[in-house]
């Protein structure tokens, strides 16, 4: 049984020890962790499930950014999904693809039209993720990119959208 909740900031330092847990503390340095340096997650999308004893077991965060093709322009505002992580103990069970699910329609609710990610692509194309809607993304960094995948939230979405992932600044939340 969980409870899925909202994450609070009381809540963040239980979320890094899970995902510390679930990835490994070098988890920072992966190239998708230099595009949220400095960047907020979404608060409205920040979630975390806590089971029968309390404990966070499960936890999914989005954050911001922007697909352009140069740094100089302000780019497509999309989310980037992750980290979904799970309590080693609790997975199998469901928690990770509920925790995707929920907040992929509320994101939705919320007025974001594209969602991209690094992962398996195997696990992600059950909700809808693939590499053929992001093969004209570029990352900053290296990458498999195999791995970049990305979603329509509203058809067409991704339709011309091209160039490389880049982080959300300031200026974008006065024009998002």
């Amino acid at each position: 049984m969980f409870r899925i909740l909202p994450e609070t900031p009381g809540d963040s330092f239980e979320v890094e020890m899970l995902c510390d847990l679930a990835f490994a503390p070098g988890r920072t340095a992966l190239s998708s962790y230099q595009l949220r340096q400095g960047v907020a997650p979404i608060a409205e999308l920040s979630t975390i499930a806590r089971d029968e004893f309390d404990a966070v077991v499960g936890a999914i965060r989005y954050w911001p950014v922007r697909i352009g093709p140069s740094r100089s322009t302000a780019g497509h505002a999309a989310l980037l999904l992750g980290p979904v992580a799970t309590h080693p103990t609790r997975q199998g069970e469901g928690l990770g693809a509920l925790l995707i699910m929920d907040t992929l329609e509320r994101a939705r609710a919320l007025g974001w039209t594209r969602v991209i990610l690094v992962g398996d692509e195997p696990y992600y194309r059950r909700f809808g993720f693939t590499r053929q809607l992001a093969h004209r993304l570029k990352f900053p960094n290296h990458i498999n990119l195999q791995r970049l995948l990305a979603k329509e939230l509203v058809d067409g979405a991704m339709t011309g959208i091209s160039g490389v992932v880049g982080r959300w600044s300031r200026d974008q939340d006065a024009q998002s």
